[in-house]
Protein backbone atom coordinates (compact mmCIF):
# COMPACT_ATOMS: atom_id res chain seq x y z
CA UNK A 1 0.00 0.00 0.00
CA UNK A 2 2.73 2.64 0.70
CA UNK A 3 4.90 1.70 -2.89
CA UNK A 4 1.10 2.07 -4.54
CA UNK A 5 1.12 5.56 -2.37
CA UNK A 6 4.03 6.83 -3.38
CA UNK A 7 4.02 6.01 -7.09
CA UNK A 8 0.62 8.08 -7.38
CA UNK A 9 2.03 11.30 -5.78
CA UNK A 10 1.91 12.39 -9.34
CA UNK A 11 -1.55 12.18 -9.43
CA UNK A 12 -2.99 15.37 -7.99
CA UNK A 13 -0.51 17.32 -9.95
CA UNK A 14 -1.87 15.76 -13.20
CA UNK A 15 -5.37 17.07 -12.13
CA UNK A 16 -3.52 20.23 -11.09
CA UNK A 17 -1.65 21.21 -14.07
CA UNK A 18 -4.15 22.81 -16.78
CA UNK A 19 -5.67 25.25 -13.56
CA UNK A 20 -2.23 26.16 -12.63
CA UNK A 21 -0.55 26.56 -16.08
CA UNK A 22 -4.13 28.56 -17.24
CA UNK A 23 -3.43 30.96 -13.86
CA UNK A 24 -0.20 31.30 -14.66
CA UNK A 25 -0.77 32.39 -18.10
CA UNK A 26 -3.84 34.67 -17.30
CA UNK A 27 -3.28 36.28 -13.89
CA UNK A 28 0.28 35.71 -13.02
CA UNK A 29 2.02 36.93 -16.13
CA UNK A 30 0.00 39.76 -17.18
CA UNK A 31 0.64 41.31 -13.40
CA UNK A 32 4.10 41.39 -14.58
CA UNK A 33 3.62 42.36 -17.96
CA UNK A 34 1.61 45.05 -16.27
CA UNK A 35 4.76 46.27 -14.21
CA UNK A 36 6.83 45.88 -16.91
CA UNK A 37 4.79 48.16 -18.84
CA UNK A 38 4.03 50.71 -16.51
CA UNK A 39 7.86 51.93 -16.67
CA UNK A 40 7.15 52.70 -20.17
CA UNK A 41 5.68 54.75 -22.58
CA UNK A 42 3.81 52.68 -25.53
CA UNK A 43 1.27 53.70 -27.79
CA UNK A 44 0.39 50.32 -28.68
CA UNK A 45 0.66 46.44 -26.58
CA UNK A 46 3.58 45.98 -29.33
CA UNK A 47 4.91 48.98 -31.19
CA UNK A 48 6.10 52.67 -29.64
CA UNK A 49 7.54 51.70 -26.84
CA UNK A 50 10.01 53.85 -25.07
CA UNK A 51 11.16 53.44 -21.61
CA UNK A 52 10.35 56.59 -19.51
CA UNK A 53 11.40 54.94 -15.50
CA UNK A 54 9.17 56.19 -13.43
CA UNK A 55 7.52 59.06 -15.10
CA UNK A 56 4.36 57.63 -15.30
CA UNK A 57 3.88 57.23 -11.53
CA UNK A 58 5.11 60.66 -11.05
CA UNK A 59 2.01 61.70 -13.45
CA UNK A 60 -0.32 59.83 -11.28
CA UNK A 61 0.49 62.24 -8.15
CA UNK A 62 -0.21 65.15 -10.27
CA UNK A 63 -3.38 63.92 -12.07
CA UNK A 64 -6.10 65.75 -10.72
CA UNK A 65 -8.49 62.46 -12.34
CA UNK A 66 -6.19 60.07 -10.21
CA UNK A 67 -6.88 61.69 -7.40
CA UNK A 68 -10.54 61.85 -8.16
CA UNK A 69 -10.93 57.81 -8.97
CA UNK A 70 -9.18 57.43 -5.24
CA UNK A 71 -11.71 59.16 -3.93
CA UNK A 72 -14.46 57.92 -5.24
CA UNK A 73 -12.79 53.89 -5.05
CA UNK A 74 -12.74 55.12 -1.05
CA UNK A 75 -16.88 56.07 -1.70
CA UNK A 76 -17.09 52.95 -2.58
CA UNK A 77 -15.31 51.55 0.15
CA UNK A 78 -17.08 52.58 3.06
CA UNK A 79 -20.44 51.94 2.51
CA UNK A 80 -19.52 48.32 0.47
CA UNK A 81 -18.19 47.59 4.30
CA UNK A 82 -20.76 50.18 6.20
CA UNK A 83 -24.19 48.89 4.54
CA UNK A 84 -23.52 45.31 3.24
CA UNK A 85 -21.55 43.28 5.73
CA UNK A 86 -24.63 44.52 9.12
CA UNK A 87 -27.33 45.02 6.30
CA UNK A 88 -26.13 41.47 5.31
CA UNK A 89 -26.49 39.87 8.82
CA UNK A 90 -29.38 41.56 9.83
CA UNK A 91 -31.27 40.11 6.95
CA UNK A 92 -28.85 36.37 7.77
CA UNK A 93 -30.52 36.89 11.32
CA UNK A 94 -34.30 36.89 10.11
CA UNK A 95 -33.97 34.10 7.53
CA UNK A 96 -31.93 31.68 9.98
CA UNK A 97 -35.64 31.06 12.05
CA UNK A 98 -37.90 28.49 11.13
CA UNK A 99 -40.53 30.30 9.13
CA UNK A 100 -43.21 29.50 5.99
CA UNK A 101 -42.11 30.53 3.30
CA UNK A 102 -38.26 31.54 4.23
CA UNK A 103 -36.68 28.99 1.22
CA UNK A 104 -38.63 31.57 -1.46
CA UNK A 105 -38.21 34.46 0.51
CA UNK A 106 -34.54 33.42 0.49
CA UNK A 107 -34.00 32.77 -3.27
CA UNK A 108 -36.09 36.23 -4.30
CA UNK A 109 -33.67 38.13 -2.21
CA UNK A 110 -30.27 36.02 -3.38
CA UNK A 111 -31.63 36.86 -7.10
CA UNK A 112 -29.43 39.90 -7.92
CA UNK A 113 -26.21 37.76 -7.58
CA UNK A 114 -27.19 35.48 -9.85
CA UNK A 115 -27.78 38.39 -12.61
CA UNK A 116 -24.74 39.50 -14.88
CA UNK A 117 -23.88 43.53 -14.87
CA UNK A 118 -24.94 43.92 -18.08
CA UNK A 119 -28.35 43.27 -17.06
CA UNK A 120 -28.29 44.79 -13.54
CA UNK A 121 -26.46 48.19 -15.08
CA UNK A 122 -29.42 48.00 -17.91
CA UNK A 123 -32.32 47.69 -15.49
CA UNK A 124 -31.06 50.19 -13.14
CA UNK A 125 -30.67 53.26 -15.69
CA UNK A 126 -34.37 52.46 -16.30
CA UNK A 127 -35.01 52.84 -12.33
CA UNK A 128 -32.76 56.02 -12.56
CA UNK A 129 -34.16 57.80 -16.04
CA UNK A 130 -35.13 61.31 -15.59
CA UNK A 131 -38.36 61.44 -17.27
CA UNK A 132 -39.90 57.90 -16.89
CA UNK A 133 -37.72 56.14 -14.80
CA UNK A 134 -39.47 54.09 -11.78
CA UNK A 135 -37.44 56.22 -8.90
CA UNK A 136 -38.32 59.60 -10.03
CA UNK A 137 -41.50 58.91 -11.12
CA UNK A 138 -42.41 57.28 -7.65
CA UNK A 139 -40.80 60.53 -5.75
CA UNK A 140 -43.22 62.39 -7.84
CA UNK A 141 -45.98 60.86 -6.80
CA UNK A 142 -45.59 61.25 -3.13
CA UNK A 143 -45.27 65.10 -4.20
CA UNK A 144 -41.27 65.12 -3.85
CA UNK A 145 -40.60 66.53 -7.08
CA UNK A 146 -37.13 68.49 -6.34
CA UNK A 147 -35.81 65.69 -4.76
CA UNK A 148 -36.38 63.64 -8.64
CA UNK A 149 -33.06 64.50 -10.26
CA UNK A 150 -30.62 63.26 -12.88
CA UNK A 151 -29.29 60.52 -10.80
CA UNK A 152 -26.72 59.69 -13.71
CA UNK A 153 -26.08 63.03 -15.42
CA UNK A 154 -25.37 65.11 -12.00
CA UNK A 155 -21.88 64.70 -11.08
CA UNK A 156 -23.45 65.30 -7.78
CA UNK A 157 -24.66 62.30 -7.42
CA UNK A 158 -23.38 59.87 -9.73
CA UNK A 159 -20.99 58.17 -7.78
CA UNK A 160 -23.75 57.72 -5.40
CA UNK A 161 -26.42 56.58 -7.64
CA UNK A 162 -23.57 53.31 -8.30
CA UNK A 163 -22.30 52.81 -5.51
CA UNK A 164 -26.36 52.35 -4.24
CA UNK A 165 -26.59 49.83 -7.31
CA UNK A 166 -23.67 47.92 -6.05
CA UNK A 167 -24.58 47.87 -2.62
CA UNK A 168 -28.10 46.24 -3.72
CA UNK A 169 -26.34 43.52 -5.32
CA UNK A 170 -23.70 43.00 -2.59
CA UNK A 171 -25.72 42.62 0.44
CA UNK A 172 -27.25 38.88 -0.90
CA UNK A 173 -23.90 37.39 -1.05
CA UNK A 174 -23.08 38.96 2.19
CA UNK A 175 -26.57 37.21 3.64
CA UNK A 176 -25.41 33.74 2.55
CA UNK A 177 -22.22 34.19 3.79
CA UNK A 178 -23.53 34.94 7.51
CA UNK A 179 -26.69 32.12 7.07
CA UNK A 180 -23.55 29.87 6.38
CA UNK A 181 -21.62 31.25 9.27
CA UNK A 182 -25.03 30.74 11.56
CA UNK A 183 -25.24 27.19 10.93
CA UNK A 184 -21.93 26.86 12.70
CA UNK A 185 -22.82 28.63 15.97
CA UNK A 186 -23.46 25.93 18.46
CA UNK A 187 -27.38 25.63 19.65
CA UNK A 188 -26.04 24.16 23.54
CA UNK A 189 -24.15 28.01 23.31
CA UNK A 190 -27.14 30.03 23.17
CA UNK A 191 -29.40 27.94 25.08
CA UNK A 192 -27.04 28.25 27.94
CA UNK A 193 -26.84 31.58 27.80
CA UNK A 194 -30.75 32.08 27.92
CA UNK A 195 -30.35 29.45 30.83
CA UNK A 196 -28.06 32.12 32.57
CA UNK A 197 -30.57 35.05 32.06
CA UNK A 198 -28.84 36.82 29.20
CA UNK A 199 -31.03 38.57 26.92
CA UNK A 200 -31.04 38.16 23.20
CA UNK A 201 -29.19 41.25 22.39
CA UNK A 202 -26.05 39.63 25.00
CA UNK A 203 -26.53 35.99 23.51
CA UNK A 204 -26.43 38.09 19.72
CA UNK A 205 -23.23 40.21 20.96
CA UNK A 206 -21.56 37.98 23.37
CA UNK A 207 -22.27 34.21 21.80
CA UNK A 208 -23.90 34.85 18.05
CA UNK A 209 -21.27 37.77 16.94
CA UNK A 210 -18.36 36.02 18.29
CA UNK A 211 -18.90 32.42 16.68
CA UNK A 212 -19.53 34.30 13.09
CA UNK A 213 -15.97 35.44 13.24
CA UNK A 214 -14.79 34.27 10.68
CA UNK A 215 -17.51 35.12 7.88
CA UNK A 216 -16.70 38.04 9.42
CA UNK A 217 -13.63 38.69 8.00
CA UNK A 218 -14.58 36.44 4.83
CA UNK A 219 -17.62 39.22 4.28
CA UNK A 220 -15.17 42.33 4.84
CA UNK A 221 -12.23 41.19 2.60
CA UNK A 222 -14.52 40.71 -0.26
CA UNK A 223 -16.42 43.90 0.39
CA UNK A 224 -13.15 45.21 0.48
CA UNK A 225 -11.96 43.87 -2.86
CA UNK A 226 -15.16 44.39 -4.40
CA UNK A 227 -15.38 48.00 -4.07
CA UNK A 228 -11.55 48.76 -4.87
CA UNK A 229 -11.57 46.76 -8.24
CA UNK A 230 -14.63 48.10 -9.11
CA UNK A 231 -15.53 48.50 -12.64
CA UNK A 232 -18.31 46.40 -14.07
CA UNK A 233 -21.20 48.44 -13.04
CA UNK A 234 -19.54 51.93 -13.98
CA UNK A 235 -18.56 51.00 -17.18
CA UNK A 236 -22.17 49.48 -18.03
CA UNK A 237 -23.87 52.54 -16.51
CA UNK A 238 -21.86 55.64 -17.86
CA UNK A 239 -19.15 53.55 -20.20
CA UNK A 240 -16.19 55.08 -18.79
CA UNK A 241 -17.53 58.81 -20.02
CA UNK A 242 -18.94 60.24 -16.66
CA UNK A 243 -15.20 61.20 -15.54
CA UNK A 244 -17.21 62.53 -12.34
CA UNK A 245 -18.01 59.15 -10.98
CA UNK A 246 -14.55 57.01 -12.09
CA UNK A 247 -13.07 54.86 -10.31
CA UNK A 248 -9.31 53.34 -10.72
CA UNK A 249 -10.59 50.80 -12.81
CA UNK A 250 -12.43 52.47 -15.03
CA UNK A 251 -9.77 55.15 -15.21
CA UNK A 252 -7.50 52.62 -16.17
CA UNK A 253 -9.68 51.60 -19.10
CA UNK A 254 -10.02 54.63 -20.19
CA UNK A 255 -6.63 55.53 -20.60
CA UNK A 256 -5.47 52.37 -22.04
CA UNK A 257 -8.16 51.81 -24.95
CA UNK A 258 -9.76 54.89 -24.98
CA UNK A 259 -6.38 57.34 -25.25
CA UNK A 260 -4.33 54.64 -25.98
CA UNK A 261 -1.65 55.29 -23.27
CA UNK A 262 -0.60 51.88 -22.56
CA UNK A 263 1.90 52.73 -20.16
CA UNK A 264 0.34 55.45 -17.90
CA UNK A 265 -2.95 52.49 -17.70
CA UNK A 266 -0.43 49.99 -16.53
CA UNK A 267 0.41 52.54 -13.60
CA UNK A 268 -2.55 53.13 -12.63
CA UNK A 269 -3.46 49.28 -12.87
CA UNK A 270 -0.15 48.66 -10.29
CA UNK A 271 -1.05 51.28 -7.91
CA UNK A 272 -4.44 49.99 -7.56
CA UNK A 273 -3.11 46.86 -7.02
CA UNK A 274 -1.17 48.16 -4.21
CA UNK A 275 -3.87 49.65 -2.72
CA UNK A 276 -5.32 47.00 -2.51
CA UNK A 277 -2.92 44.56 -1.08
CA UNK A 278 -2.33 47.49 1.60
CA UNK A 279 -5.85 47.23 2.70
CA UNK A 280 -6.34 43.60 2.25
CA UNK A 281 -2.84 43.50 4.17
CA UNK A 282 -3.48 45.45 7.37
CA UNK A 283 -7.34 44.43 7.79
CA UNK A 284 -6.18 40.68 7.52
CA UNK A 285 -2.85 41.06 10.22
CA UNK A 286 -5.15 42.97 12.43
CA UNK A 287 -7.94 40.37 12.28
CA UNK A 288 -5.32 37.80 13.50
CA UNK A 289 -3.47 39.75 16.01
CA UNK A 290 -6.82 39.80 17.71
CA UNK A 291 -7.39 36.39 17.00
CA UNK A 292 -4.26 35.26 18.86
CA UNK A 293 -4.62 37.99 21.46
CA UNK A 294 -8.36 36.06 22.23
Amino acid sequence: MKMGKNKAWWVPWAFLALPLVLYLFWVILPVFQSLAYSFTKRDSIIFGTQWVGFRNFARLFTDGQFWLAIRNNMVWLVFFVGIPVPLGLFVAMLFNTERRGNRLYKTLFYLPMTLSFAIIGTMWMWIYNPDFGALNTFLRMVGLDSVAVQWLGDKRYMTGALVAVGVWRQVPYVMILYLAGLKGVPGELVEAAMIDGASWWQRFRHVVIPMLAPATVVAMTISVIDSLRSFDIVYVMTNTKARAAEVLASYMYSSTFHYSDYGYGSAIAVMQFLITLGFILVYVNNVLKNEIER
